[in-house]
Order: C-alpha cells, then sequence, then structure tokens
C-alpha cells in the first residue's frame, strides 16, 4: 500500500476549506457591508497628536451632544480624493468631522490640505495607524458615524460617492440626526 504525503493532501484540504467560506458568505445578510465590532460601542480612543497647523482633537468633540463624522484618510489614497469634495460640502452645510490622518507623511497630508480645503474640525495625525487599527479601518477611507454621547453608530468602508453611499450611508446619517 502507498503511502499519501501531507503536502499532497493539503492543497483539496485548503480549496475544499475556501469553497465553504464563499458558500456561507453569499448568504450573509448584507455581502456588501463588512461587519464592525464597533457599531453600538463606545467611540475608541483618538491620538490627540494633531497634524502640524491643524486643530488637535479634543475627545469631548465626541461627547457634546452633536452627531460627528470620524473620517479615516489619507493623501495618497485615491479614494480619498474623491470623495473630498462631498466631504467640504457636508462640513459647509454644518456637519462636524474628525479627519484622521492615517499612515501619511506630514508633508503630503498637509499639502493635501491646503490645496484642496480641509474640511475637518480637528486633524489627528497618526502616522503609524494605531488609530485606525483601535477602530478596526481596513483601508481608507472610511467613515464612522457617532451620536452624540460618543457611541457608534454606523460604519462606511469606501469613499462617500455613488450609489453605495446614497442607499447605505445617507439613511443611516439621516436617522442618526433625526434621533
Amino acid at each position: 500500500m502507498a503511502k499519501i504525503s501531507p503536502l499532497m493532501v493539503l492543497p483539496p484540504v485548503i480549496f475544499g476549506a475556501f469553497a465553504v467560506l464563499a458558500y456561507v458568505g453569499m448568504f450573509r445578510d448584507d455581502p456588501q457591508g463588512l461587519p464592525s465590532t464597533r457599531v453600538g460601542q463606545p467611540a475608541p480612543p483618538i491620538t490627540e497628536v494633531a497634524l502640524a497647523g491643524y486643530e488637535a482633537f479634543d475627545p469631548a468633540m465626541l461627547t457634546s451632544g452633536e452627531v460627528t463624522l470620524v473620517n479615516f484618510w489619507a493623501s495618497w489614497c485615491p479614494p480619498c480624493r474623491v470623495e473630498h469634495p462631498k466631504l467640504l460640502e457636508m462640513q459647509a452645510e454644518g456637519m462636524q468631522i474628525i479627519g484622521v490622518n492615517i499612515r501619511d507623511q506630514e508633508r503630503n497630508a498637509t499639502r493635501y490640505l491646503e490645496e484642496d480645503g480641509n474640511p475637518f474640525a480637528a486633524v489627528p495625525f497618526d502616522p503609524a495607524g494605531r488609530t485606525s487599527i483601535d477602530w478596526g479601518v481596513t483601508a481608507p477611507p472610511e467613515t464612522f458615524i457617532v451620536d452624540g454621547d460618543g457611541t457608534v453608530l454606523f460604519r462606511f468602508a469606501g469613499p462617500l460617492v455613488g450609489s453605495d453611499y446614497e442607499q447605505r450611508f445617507v439613511p443611516a446619517l439621516e436617522n442618526a440626526l433625526v434621533d
């Protein structure tokens, strides 16, 4: 009787595991949404180190009684540039937005805001990405809706444009502003 090497069995086992995960994933309630352990929980800490020349983050900003957006962005991120005009529009309409700059170089982030405008009430600077890890951010841009008591209500991965934004983010923000 021939002995079967474990290395010969490994590829079919790995393929089978991926097939099962894909099958289970097709039947999720919202296959486009990424679950967040932060929703319904108090907002995690945000670094109080500010991007040079910009307002520092104060934890009281998240418990001011007003709905706040926490946006994770970087100057090297093309989708962040795509959503930037929407952030400026929201800020002009009175929305408080905290813009956490992650995994970026300070001079590039500063130049970006100087050239394209600053929609943020505070600009925490997190070059190592520690704050983004605490918030569960997978990649910029990601935006969280935070209730006036500091509770995370909603997480949106991706730029604030397009049909996904219109169908998921806008209703969530409208609900937060009404409550």
